[in-house]
């Protein structure tokens, strides 16, 4: 029988399988597949008594032991700060419920039965550079640094309930939720933080309501994340200046934040790239309530409630150290913002493949593609960012909203270079002259799309929305070299007067077998070297140069 053969046992049938430690005893040494019971270390799994001292002691025994596997069996155990080592895995059987204690509420020292979770830590220079709780691990239900062969499996859950998800006090986001203030001594404001670590495995469990972060990676090498269920009240993985990443078969519910999330930011004090990461066969969502996806009812937000409906897979903000070698596959994406690669502090972002994707109902576009230069870091590290060599394939997104198009933007004076689009469809409501834009009293006309001015934001946030509507309602493309788009289409439910593509600052682009509504389609400025060819969208041209044209 194999390893993971084993671990799929009850804790009973482990123990006829194995040794199964029932006594806090250590095992002779070079004793193998030795298994720990947490209850025998005095956790008692009630969902009243701390459990953490009984917990953190069974850690260090398996530790001290060489290494080996923690069982929490059925049962609700009630913990602060648990504290990982290297070569110990944590299985969580069925049944078993890690329960993040309450946090201290807003001006108290200690919070459940007068506890705390580990302190944050000092304040460093660069946090500057980040928000606050991408700067900080220790202050987190599971917490491990510098680490190797270190594991938490099974079936089990993981519920963040006591703590902070970052926002204001007083916002409560249901499933059993309070407010914390994620700054304040003693609370803690994610489920897992990993911090220089190599060689770790998460697979098969779940987290409900992970804190600002289900899991904050950060500088963690040989990274496998397998089938978890995540249904949470902010990020759902945050993967920051890791290598060898392996995302796969994973469900994130995130309304409020992103739900994959690769970054690479200055948290480590110096700029390091995130590598060789592989997202795969996952969904993600920004669309059910809080707690719905876990109990299994998928219970839909309201249309006029106002959540941000987030829970997409985005690349950036945080982009200092870079991207290489990225790929995202076979993923789908319901009721939440499109895909977003996003490079704005200098950061190289280069060689990604995104393919068999599907998008259903996009509160956004489907696609964004942003190079700016917001520029936050030490100024002395600063340079030109890069996004080059992007290809995208087999994309179809289905009923999304229509005032933004897909963007690809750079700035005047850094171009993206390199991008293809393949057998894709892009369907969207459409807006007719009438439309609406905005929420509820906040909502106004749809202007004359020849009347609309994009702004630039060389500085600003990276974020698709900020750009208001745009002239276009297919793709919005600026300052790019060498773009290809074949067989292609963009499908709007009701007649929509922008043209399907607005470029401008655009060298070198090739549409091919371009299917959308027949009318002008291709407004053009500044452009050179422009072929269509074999399109349904307009006739054939092939254009050395144009100030301002439409096709």
């Amino acid at each position: 029988m194999d390893r993971r053969e084993v671990l799929k046992l009850s804790p009973i049938a482990l123990a006829s399988t194995v040794g199964y430690v029932a006594k806090a005893e250590s095992p002779k040494a070079g004793d193998a597949k030795v298994l720990f019971d947490v209850r025998s270390y005095g956790a008692t799994g009630d969902g009243k008594t701390v459990d953490t001292p009984a917990v953190n002691r069974a850690i260090e025994a398996v530790a001290a032991a060489g290494g080996g596997t923690l069982v929490f069996p059925a049962g609700t155990y009630v913990c602060f700060t648990i504290r990982l080592k290297s070569n110990v895995e944590i299985y969580l059987s069925r049944g078993c419920v890690v329960l993040a204690a309450d946090s201290p509420q807003p001006g108290e020292a200690t919070g459940y039965r007068g506890g705390t979770y580990d302190p944050a830590g000092p304040a460093q220079a660069w946090e500057q550079y980040q928000d606050y709780g991408h700067n900080h691990w220790a202050n987190s239900l599971f917490y491990g640094e510098g680490l190797e062969d270190v594991s938490i499996v099974g079936p089990g859950m993981i519920w963040g309930r006591g703590l902070s998800h970052g926002s204001k006090p007083g916002t409560i986001r249901g499933a059993g939720n309070k407010s914390f203030t994620a700054e304040q001594a003693g609370v803690g404001n994610k489920a897992i933080a990993l911090k220089n670590c190599h060689n770790v495995l998460l697979r098969d469990f779940s987290i409900l309501k992970g804190g600002h972060f289900a899991l904050l990676a950060t500088g963690v090498d040989n990274l496998t994340i397998d089938n978890l269920l995540i249904d949470t009240d902010r990020d759902g993985f945050d993967i920051d200046c890791c290598r060898n990443v392996r995302v796969s078969n994973c469900t994130v519910n995130s309304p409020w934040d992103d739900a994959i999330c690769p970054k690479s930011s200055f948290a480590l004090g110096y700029a390091r790239p995130t590598d060789n990461v592989t997202i795969a066969n996952c969904f993600v969502s920004g669309t059910y309530e809080l707690g719905s996806v876990i109990a299994g009812t998928w219970k839909k937000f309201a249309d006029d409630a106002h959540v941000p409906r987030n829970g997409r897979i985005k690349c950036g903000t945080e982009s200092n150290g870079g991207f290489r070698n990225i790929a995202i596959t076979n993923c789908v994406c319901e009721g939440s913002k499109g895909i977003s690669l996003e490079t704005s502090d200098g950061a190289w972002l280069e060689d990604v493949a995104i393919s068999n994707i599907t998008l259903r109902d996009t509160v956004d576009a489907p696609l964004f593609l942003r190079l700016n230069a917001r520029n936050r870091g030490p100024k002395e590290t600063m340079r030109p960012g890069t996004l080059r060599r992007v290809m995208i394939s087999n994309v179809v997104s289905h009923n999304s909203a229509s005032s933004t198009a897909s963007i690809f933007s750079g700035i005047p004076e850094n171009a993206i270079e390199d991008v293809k689009l393949s057998n894709c469809y892009f369907g969207h409501h459409g807006l007719p002259k009438d439309a609406l834009i905005g929420w509820g009293e906040s909502s106004k006309p749809m202007p004359d799309w020849k009347t609309i001015e994009v702004p630039e934001l060389v500085d600003g946030y990276p974020e698709l929305l900020r750009f208001g509507p745009t002239p276009a309602n297919g793709f919005f493309i600026r300052h790019l070299k060498h773009l290809e788009m074949s067989h292609v289409e963009i499908a709007p439910e009701t007649t929509d007067a922008r043209p399907a593509f607005w470029l401008e600052d655009v060298e070198r682009a090739d549409f091919f077998a371009i299917t959308a509504p027949v009318q002008p389609n291709f407004a053009l400025r500044k452009v050179s070297d422009l072929r269509i060819l074999w399109s349904r969208a307009a006739k054939d041209a092939n254009v050395a140069a144009v100030e301002n044209q439409t096709l």
